[in-house]
């Protein structure tokens, strides 16, 4: 697989504050203290963590539609049989104010959304940069810990999609997924300083209406399968969805999955964290995510 880019982004700004005392005070894990520390530095090409931040759900979900799809299963069919462009015309940037005489005029933001619900500039400056009191978790299998895929890269991580299909199926599923139109897909790791809680933050870009599907699937599969307890409501997000998996009462580990459409991208976060896992915090990060790819209107 081709070399990813994971250069550590410039700061993007002062760090939004998130959680409060009281929804950070876990207990400490019972002989396991460093159990979501960042792994060392490692040279290039050597071995990856065994354990990945992860995002399982969403995979197992995106596993689960596709199956469905195929098998001609009601629910969630559309993610796989919609064709559609999105609207591409050029939005109107607004006018430039006036610059003193020989100062250079703005050149505009480097990243956000136009009106049309299409984002533009770089995954990386579209994820989430680091808050306070976090600093940069360990990697999410081979995709690094801040990482903005090349196109290569995405062609694997497609594969990776579709692996717990039948191998029949396989091909199938991976080239409606390339029908959806891949143009992106980023990935950062978030580790709380007291590494009780590491949280996973993906972007995929793709056609809006497939994006809108695929979320709603999400939801609907996370919700209704049965298989997952319901998780918490994201403040002033109607559509974004969030669940978690069975757990026992003793499980010293718990996760937590939130996904949601804004435009052309799918937003998904994958936490993992002591239990009781601090939900309220967990859900800041996301609702901070979704607000930097507010629509509409291009935001930085």
């Amino acid at each position: 697989m081709n070399e990813l880019v994971s250069e550590t982004p410039e700061p993007t700004g002062t760090p939004e504050p998130v959680g409060t005392p009281e929804a950070t005070a876990t207990p400490e894990p019972v002989g396991q203290p460093d159990a979501f520390a960042a792994p060392e530095p490692q040279a290039f090409g050597a071995p990856q963590p065994a354990k990945p931040a992860g995002r399982g759900l969403a995979l197992k979900a995106t596993a689960a539609v596709a199956a469905a799809v195929l098998a001609g299963v009601g629910i969630g069919v559309g993610i796989i049989q919609v064709k559609y462009q999105d609207d591409t015309t050029p939005v109107a940037a607004p006018a430039p104010s006036a610059a003193p005489s020989g100062a250079p005029a703005p050149s505009g933001p480097a990243y956000g959304a136009q009106s049309n619900g299409t984002h533009f500039g770089a995954m990386r400056d579209l994820l989430l940069p680091m808050p306070a009191g976090y600093v940069l978790g360990p990697d999410d299998d081979v995709y690094g810990n801040d990482t903005e895929l090349s196109q290569d890269a995405i062609n694997t991580y497609l594969d990776d999609r579709v692996k717990d299909l039948p191998k029949d199926q396989r091909d199938k599923v991976k080239n409606a997924l390339k029908a959806e139109g891949h143009k992106g897909a980023g990935v950062r790791s978030y580790r709380a300083a007291d590494s009780k809680m590491v949280v996973t933050l993906w972007l995929d870009q793709f056609n809006q209406k497939s994006v809108a599907v695929e979320n709603a699937f999400q939801g609907a599969w996370g919700s209704e399968s049965g298989l997952f307890r319901q998780g918490p409501e994201v403040p002033g997000h109607q559509d974004a969805r969030c669940f978690l998996p069975p757990a026992k009462p003793s499980e010293p580990i718990d996760e937590l999955e939130c996904t949601a459409a804004i435009g052309d991208l799918l937003v998904t976060m994958h936490v993992e964290g002591v239990a009781p896992l601090p939900k309220s915090e967990a859900v800041s990060i996301f609702r901070q995510q979704l607000e930097r790819l507010a629509l509409p209107g291009a935001s930085v």
